[in-house]
């Protein structure tokens, strides 16, 4: 950096020269560079390519100020800024500066591996390697790439159900639940029917989990015909209830995790920035922003005026909406973010912005009365109307048309076969737009896919199977380079370049006649993909009564289709009653939420939310007799018991009956299970010793029992003397 310094409005423009002589003697000039202003500093990476001595030196050119008044850099001839004098500050030079390269890597304070174990928050910043797998949910908004990013997948993870920079549970061990409905078998004058619908419109379940603090509404009990509608914070470990409060007039539920920067201390610091986290909702044509940690409101300003709608968080903060002017349209782009009201944004330097005109980036004319669905790497949307016919009254074809993001130019307009009739959506809510494709599911049960830039179609995806994999699902997702989809015959990854199925799974049912499909479970439920895996439920449009028995939440791998667990989970619900009320069916919305290693989601089979995930665990150990005669044997006895809230000193079992042991204590399945036909078995303990002499020995390994959770082993001490004994869950 330069001394001595400058003034705050002003910046050394053009003034820095580095050189570097390399250990074989050519030399690199780096420059002209300018400082950060204010604080007279700069920098910049360079890669050391040569084992050796380097040398630096750092040349400072000179720089001349004329007097005026300065406002950020700039003389200005408004009442900003500082009026200054005019200054010289004349050109200097440091000595060169020698930096050794070496081939050994020095290393800093050592990395820390990614948790395999229970882990909590708050993380330790020492272990700063974590990041990756901190991420919240929803993902909206997310950019991702680099080292761990997943190969395949858009890099934008607006609208596609998958979920980054999180875990997933690994196995159905259930760690808390909280009845969140009146649920299940009705039985009495109702006979066989099941209770399928809350008593009130709130979802119940979670919209956000951050810094492992799971958000939701409910509706408090006896609050009156109104529903008044309370917001509640809880641990995802526990369960345990942080805070809770009424949502007030003019308030909403937020569904946006913001990371918003902090003004830089100097101006052009801004990646030494830290983040203000803020819950956010856009409702109501206002912004409204929570504090995480109290649930108060700190931000309520002007969101979208009144001809212009739609908000669709893209990247970061950044929001992209259409305004109707007269019958024309534009695109807007805008941010939630506070710094727009900066002087560097040409705004007033108040921490909120309460004008929308001064969160606006950009704003270009737009062929369509709405976004569509979008490829933001390919910086193009695509929207699609039907082609109906008065003779149907429904559509019989479908018009495809895309625009570019950044001109708003029409790019294509095509018209799918009118001809069959088979060639509408079966759900344009189902539609994507992701590696640089546009695909949809049609009437006859296959995915039709056209490329983003000229129209032409690709490929069509193959038939899953016949009749069943014609009816599709209210839900897709796109991750790892595939487009899952789900009907009544499996669920299916079809790869996104050459509409091949990849993989297709099915769901046996343990009973031959419980379903009409041939001996499987349909699939009709919602699915969201993250850590490397896809969760997805079974389920049917409009299910009929007495309920289907056996319908399960299952966990696949995302880019095999291998079976990693599966628990009794339904999300049945598709009830007119229900729907009008602004309950939103379990086969159009995923009813969960994963970070942090959880799954916290609904099972309308019982009414209750279920956090999935790992548990605290305990393990004992005794030996008997505590004296023994040199010679015999000792009996070594313990227990390895589950600690988690939802079955407290139960068994801890294998991943293997980990399901059958969740059915058993929650959801009143018998102990050797139904579906998966198992015996339970326990869990791996090492037993190890330190002898008499002060040495490790290992002494063997057992299993504990997976109906009680003890083990037994019997041993014989090698040398007379006093032992230490101890056991450790595995």
């Amino acid at each position: 950096w330069m001394h001595p310094p400058i003034h705050v409005q002003r910046q050394f423009t053009d003034a820095f020269l580095v050189t570097i002589t390399k250990p074989n003697g050519d030399e690199v000039e780096v420059g002209p560079l300018s400082s950060f202003q204010g604080d007279g500093t700069a920098w910049f990476e360079y890669i050391a390519d040569e084992v050796g001595t380097w040398k630096l030196k750092f040349d400072f050119l000179g720089m001349w100020y004329p007097a005026g008044r300065y406002y950020f850099s700039k003389i200005v001839t408004n009442s900003s800024g500082t009026n200054l004098g005019s200054a010289y500050y004349k050109p200097s030079s440091t000595p060169q500066v020698e930096l050794t390269v070496q081939e050994e890597q020095v290393l800093s304070w050592p990395p820390s591996p990614l948790p395999s174990d229970y882990w909590t928050r708050p993380v330790n910043p020492v272990n700063r390697e974590w990041w990756p797998i901190l991420g919240s949910y929803p993902p909206t908004g997310v950019v991702g790439g680099g080292q761990y990013w997943p190969e395949n997948t858009n890099i934008y993870a607006s609208n596609y159900n998958f979920i980054p920079y999180v875990q997933g549970p690994n196995s159905a061990h259930i760690v808390w639940k909280r009845q969140i409905m009146i649920s299940g078998l009705t039985g009495g004058p109702a006979g066989q029917t099941s209770e399928t619908r809350p008593v009130n419109p709130v979802r119940g379940y979670p919209t956000i989990i951050y810094a492992g603090r799971v958000y939701d509404t409910y509706t408090k009990p006896g609050s009156g015909p109104s529903y008044q509608t309370y917001w509640r914070c809880v641990d995802i470990r526990t369960g345990e209830l942080y805070w809770e409060r009424p949502l007030e007039a003019g308030e909403s539920e937020p569904n946006i995790v913001e990371y918003m920067a902090q003004n830089e201390e100097v101006p052009g610091a801004s990646a030494r920035a830290a983040r203000t986290v803020y819950l956010v909702a856009i409702s109501g044509g206002r912004i409204l922003k929570y504090d995480p940690w109290t649930g108060v409101l700190e931000v309520n300003v002007t969101g979208l005026p009144s001809d212009v709608s739609g908000a669709t968080v893209y990247a970061g903060s950044n929001v992209l909406s259409i305004q109707r002017i007269g019958g024309s349209y534009r695109l807007i782009n805008w941010t939630i973010q506070n710094n727009a009201g900066s002087p560097l944004a040409g705004g007033e330097g108040r921490t909120t912005v309460d004008n929308f005109a001064q969160r606006i980036m950009s704003n270009i004319s737009w062929p369509f009365n709405s976004l569509g669905v979008v490829d933001y790497e390919a910086d193009v949307a695509v929207v699609t109307t039907g082609i109906s016919s008065t003779g149907t009254g429904v559509n019989i074809g479908q018009r495809i048309m895309a625009a570019s993001l950044t001109t708003g130019n029409l790019l294509w307009n095509i018209t799918t076969d009118t001809s069959t009739g088979l060639e509408t959506f079966f759900s344009a809510g189902i539609a994507l737009a992701d590696h640089g494709k546009f695909a949809a599911r049609m009437q006859n049960g296959q995915w039709y896919c056209w490329d983003l830039l000229t129209g032409k179609q690709l490929w069509k995806s193959e038939l899953s199977g016949w009749p069943w994999g014609v009816f599709g699902p209210y839900s897709s997702v796109s991750a790892y380079g595939y487009l899952y989809s789900y009907d009544f015959v499996g669920v299916s990854a079809i790869n996104w370049e050459t509409g091949k199925t990849d993989w297709t799974f099915r769901s046996p049912t343990p009973y031959q006649f419980e379903t009409p499909y041939q001996g499987y479970y349909s699939w009709h439920g919602a699915a969201k993909a993250a850590d490397g895996k896809l969760y997805v439920y079974n389920g049917e449009h409009t299910p009929s009564q007495p309920v289907t028995r056996g319908w399960r939440l299952y966990c696949l791998n995302a880019t095999t289709g291998e079976h990693i667990w599966d628990i009794p989970m339904g999300q049945l619900i598709w009830n007119t009653i229900w729907y009008n009320l602004g309950g939103i069916p379990g086969s159009r919305i995923f009813q969960g939420a994963i970070a942090d290693g959880y799954l916290v989601a609904t099972n309308e089979y019982d009414g209750y939310l279920y956090s999935i995930g790992k548990g605290k665990s305990a393990t004992t150990v005794t030996a008997s007799p505590q004296v023994s005669v040199h010679g015999t044997n000792v009996l070594i006895t313990g227990t390895v018991l589950d600690q988690s809230p939802a079955q407290p000193d139960t068994p801890c079992v294998s991943q293997e009956s980990m399901s059958t042991q969740m059915e058993y204590l929650h959801m009143q399945y018998p102990i050797d299970g139904i579906h998966h036909n198992a015996t339970i078995t326990g869990v791996q303990v090492s037993l190890d010793t330190v002898d008499p002499n002060g040495n490790f020995v290992h002494i063997g390994d057992v299993t504990t029992d997976g109906y009680s959770g003890t083990f037994g082993f019997t041993w014989e001490p090698e040398v007379p003397g006093q032992y230490e004994v101890m056991a450790t869950f595995m």
